[in-house]
């Protein structure tokens, strides 16, 4: 006898209509994140990790489960609509949510500017890890780095978007060979605000301006 997958099986009962709407969405997304993962994997995830990576929640869902999930999206629904979906699942900001909400930024066909799309939907107080997600994302999609002149008024707008506009450039710097800094953007980082002591985002911004 062949098994089926519960996801598949669950996600292919979903009527038309839920992607119609963004909160419909985010409903069926929230249920699916738990189908088909082993309660005690679940457990574990969310005991280990707790409130430490400033998500509202954290069920454990494991990358591939979210990727299936973003095809089921993709293949069914409308860019317009998974744009709102992006913008709520931020909001909400789920450990899922997050990681979701990046993969979906990164595969949608419609947008001219991904990153000022990103720069539109963090939130004030978005942790490192979670900008990360997304601008790992949006780079293995292949698209480009953000110009220094947007680099540039993230660092100007907001600690959060300033910190954003530091991850992206690192990320983009490592995949360039480590070119140097030009003097405007090293100038923006070393004067943004950054956590006391020996943070993540300290040691990123040394690792550009001492190279």
């Amino acid at each position: 006898m062949s098994k089926t997958d519960p996801l598949d099986d669950w996600l292919s009962t979903q009527p038309t209509k839920v992607h119609r709407r963004a909160n419909r969405l985010m409903s069926v997304v929230r249920d699916a994140y738990p189908i088909g993962v082993p309660a005690l994997i679940v457990k574990s995830q969310t005991d280990r990790l707790g409130d430490s990576g400033g998500y509202a929640f954290h069920l454990g869902t494991p990358d591939d489960v979210l990727r299936r999930i973003c095809s089921w999206l993709l293949t069914h629904g409308e860019e317009r609509v998974l744009l709102d979906l992006v913008h709520e699942l931020w909001t909400r900001h789920g450990r899922e949510d997050i990681a979701l909400a990046a993969l979906l930024l990164a595969n949608l066909q419609t947008i001219d500017n991904v990153w000022m799309v990103l720069g539109e939907v963090i939130g004030s107080s978005s942790t490192a890890e979670a900008l990360l997600l997304s601008i790992e994302e949006c780079l293995r999609a292949k698209h480009a780095p953000p110009s220094e002149e947007l680099l540039i008024e993230w660092c100007q707008r907001s600690l959060a978007h300033s910190h954003l506009a530091l991850l992206v450039c690192h990320a983009a710097w490592i995949r360039a060979k480590r070119p140097p800094l030009s003097p405007s953007l090293s100038d923006q980082f070393r004067s943004i605000s950054y956590p006391d002591g020996d943070s993540l985002l300290v040691r990123i911004r040394d690792q550009m301006l001492d190279s």
